[in-house]
């Protein structure tokens, strides 16, 4: 069997691959290939007269039915190496038995952890204060510079009560002493019972009574632009938006026209709607923190998803349905 990793994953999972006895391509990109970059590869192998029975994706791998196609009928599985997989046309995938899986659950404590932590950045302003330090502008202790904002009783409004939502909900609740509320499509018991979250019907209901809020959805064409300029507008005066799920989910635009306004005190962004590009706006709000994709950054995550997605790809070829099938 011939598998093609489009970048270099952490090793635990490439080696799960070779003991099995699998030839593994690795791509040499530097960043992120477009469609283009990758059937070049493809192409490539296929003059030396490789062709691939899997495929591990990153989640700015774009794969549809031409790339299918091109790599052939031989093709089984799409391994993405992410929870998310809207990089992929699933639709396009089931038409010609193509398995799609992702991986699953090994970091929702990190990106939880990473969204309280942008919480506090932005509540204490630390990235403020340490810019503030760095610049020589500190002369002593002053009692009305870079005053913070209390979390402790506030609302946190969730939108996505997944596992990391349910995480968000653990830290900042029974932590924190703040009050949950959130919308899902579908209600989570655990976020109810254990946290004494509040569910409501509807995101706008969340949007209006938050203090802060969370964003934990994927990237499906009903939660792009989420968070626009009619909801920005339902906020809270002085309400904060943390967005560690897909960029596109917040139409930046809007956001930008938010802070100016000051109808919210701030954001946390992890992700951004036109990825690796940054709003030139955004980057220059001393009431913005921007993180450069990294919420799932700890060496135990990464080793789980690299697990996940090997095995993902061993179970398919052995015949047994992948605990991160998505297409089944």
């Amino acid at each position: 069997m011939n598998i093609f990793v489009t970048r270099k994953i952490p090793q635990i999972g490439l080696d799960m691959l070779s003991r099995k006895g699998y030839k593994v391509d690795m791509g040499d990109f530097k960043v992120p290939p477009t469609k283009k970059d990758l059937v070049k590869y493809i192409n490539k192998s296929a003059k030396k007269g490789i062709k691939y029975d899997a495929l591990l994706t990153l989640l700015t791998d774009p794969v549809d039915g031409e790339l299918l196609d091109i790599i052939g009928p031989q093709l089984k599985i799409v391994s993405n190496y992410a929870v998310g997989y809207n990089n992929i046309n699933c639709e396009d995938a089931k038409k010609r038995g193509v398995v799609i899986t992702n991986t699953p659950g090994g970091f929702s404590d990190c990106i939880a952890e990473h969204t309280v932590a942008m919480i506090l950045g932005l509540t204490t302003r630390l990235s403020e204060a340490d810019r503030f330090v760095r610049a020589g502008k500190y002369k002593g202790w002053d009692p009305m510079i870079l005053i913070g904002t209390d979390i402790s009783k506030k609302t946190i409004g969730i939108l996505g009560a997944g596992k990391i939502g349910e995480r968000v909900a653990m830290h900042l609740g029974k932590g924190f002493g703040m009050d949950v509320i959130y919308y899902d499509v579908k209600r989570n018991e655990v976020l109810e019972n254990d946290y004494g979250a509040v569910y409501y019907d509807t995101p706008e209901q969340v949007i209006q009574k938050a203090d802060f809020v969370s964003l934990h959805v994927p990237l499906l064409p009903s939660t792009t632009h989420l968070m626009n300029s009619e909801r920005f507008a339902m906020m809270k005066q002085g309400a904060y938006l943390i967005n560690t799920a897909r960029g596109p989910v917040v139409e930046e635009k809007a956001l930008v026209e938010a802070l100016k306004s000051k109808k919210i005190a701030g954001a946390g962004l992890d992700v951004f709607e036109f990825e690796p590009k940054v709003s030139k706006e955004l980057m220059k709000m001393d009431n913005v923190i921007l993180t450069p994709h990294i919420a799932s950054a700890r060496e135990s995550a990464r080793n789980e998803m690299a697990t996940l997605a090997a095995q993902n790809i061993i179970d398919t070829f052995e015949g047994r349905v992948a605990v991160g099938c998505v297409n089944v």
